[in-house]
């Protein structure tokens, strides 16, 4: 009888749906069978095993340190009404669920996820499909969001939400995310020491990504493609990117990277392939753009007068329609020792630098910058004539903005 107590214990535990003390099991058919039941019977520390099924769950409020565990993906469903879960406790891990159908609202920053003043909560290896934001921080330090699946299918920017949102948000590492069919895939506004690595952020309808007033950030080893616009910096110092691809955002404004009020970062090791432009500049100093892949784009670089005291140096420029274009006769930036496939110079003492200055910005660029329609007579033989009397004797062009020591040899 003694030895079979044991063995009494354990089929008890299991009926009770807890195999041991601070482990709770939801299933359709035991003890819990929503996970709110589950989150109310559980104790500050405790595991919660969701198995696999359909669960209804709307504005599930967690308030206390847990570990929420799906098995071969449940399905969490708000239903189209408010959010799915919301987290109000430190310490909370949630993985390995599917998390869908959060209410779309003109009113309420509804969510797959959201959490709010807390710190150290971790969300990973979840699916979220069809909410209106997917994960919503506010408030927050130390969050790691790692190899979720996130995908909606917004319309318009107006009535759709961003894939991850953080507001006033610090120490945050977004790891390894798959971002679709938002407004924005990642958006940041007033946050801080923030790092974004190994996202693919595809078909937004805005941005993959966008700061906003978010210093001492940094972004390495991202994929941004098809979006209306890769990734918007805007208002923010300090920021590292690294590393990152952008390719194929297209459109009449659209941009693979555009900075905005930039100051003091370093862009480099980065490849800018099929974008309408590459980079645009505007307001922007003091930043390193060092190292990069500059190719087949509209536009490489659209450079604006205000943006001043930029170093351009070993970048690759091949393939784009126009290298760069700027709306100023003046130039106040540094373009040193790139590889330009449209120099024709020579290097007569073999130090891998051509001996006559490039001069990057084109005169047919200048007459489509002042009238767009003119691009209909673009690799056309006259055109061709134009910028190589203009390269000659400069006139229209900016005569400043030149490249004294143009690589010779493609450097990325």
């Amino acid at each position: 009888m003694k030895r079979s107590l044991p063995l009494l214990l354990l089929l008890l535990s299991i009926i009770t749906g807890s195999l041991s003390a601070g482990q709770i099991i939801v299933s359709p058919n035991g003890k819990y069978r929503t996970l709110a039941s589950a989150v109310s019977a559980a104790t500050p520390g405790s595991t919660i095993i969701v198995k696999p099924g359909k669960y209804p769950t709307r504005d599930l409020v967690i308030e206390k340190s847990l570990t929420i565990i799906g098995e071969n993906l449940p399905e969490l469903s708000a239903g189209a009404k408010g959010s799915v879960i919301i987290i109000r406790a430190s310490g909370v891990k949630i993985s390995g669920l599917r998390i869908i159908n959060s209410e779309f609202s003109y009113k309420f920053e509804n969510a797959g996820i959201r959490i709010e003043n807390v710190n150290d909560c971790s969300i990973e290896k979840n699916h979220f499909y069809n909410n209106f934001f997917g994960i919503y921080l506010q408030k927050t330090d130390r969050i790691t969001i790692t190899a979720n699946t996130i995908h909606s299918f917004a319309k318009t920017e107006t009535n759709s939400g961003n894939g991850i949102h953080l507001w006033y948000c610090m120490n945050t590492t977004i790891r390894g995310n798959t971002i679709s069919g938002h407004r924005d895939g990642i958006y940041l506004e007033f946050s801080k020491h923030n790092l974004m690595t190994g996202n693919a952020a595809k078909r937004n309808l805005r941005y993959g990504l966008h700061f906003m007033f978010s210093d001492s950030s940094r972004y390495t080893g991202n994929k941004f493609f098809e979006n209306g616009a890769g990734v918007a910096v805007m208002y923010s110092s300090f920021i590292d990117m690294e590393e990152n691809l952008f390719l194929n955002n297209k459109g009449p404004a659209s941009y693979g990277l555009l900075l905005k009020d930039i100051n003091r970062s370093i862009i480099t090791g980065n490849r800018f392939t099929g974008n309408t432009k590459g980079i645009f500049m505007e307001a922007s100093g003091k930043c390193r753009i060092s190292r990069n892949l500059f190719e087949n784009n509209g536009w490489a670089l659209d450079l604006m007068a205000n943006s001043m005291e930029n170093i351009f140096e070993k970048n690759t420029f091949t393939g784009n329609n126009f290298d760069i274009a700027t709306n100023s006769k003046q130039n106040f930036n540094t373009f040193e020792r790139n590889f330009w496939d449209n120099y024709g110079g020579y290097d007569l003492n073999k130090d891998g630098f051509g001996d006559v200055p490039y001069h990057p910005v084109s005169l047919f660029s200048v007459i489509i910058t002042e009238y767009k329609p003119a691009l209909i007579l673009m690799r056309g033989l006259f055109t061709r004539m134009l910028d190589i009397a203009e390269r000659v004797f400069p006139s229209l062009t900016p005569k400043q903005l030149i490249d004294a020591k143009p690589a010779m040899r493609r450097i990325v």
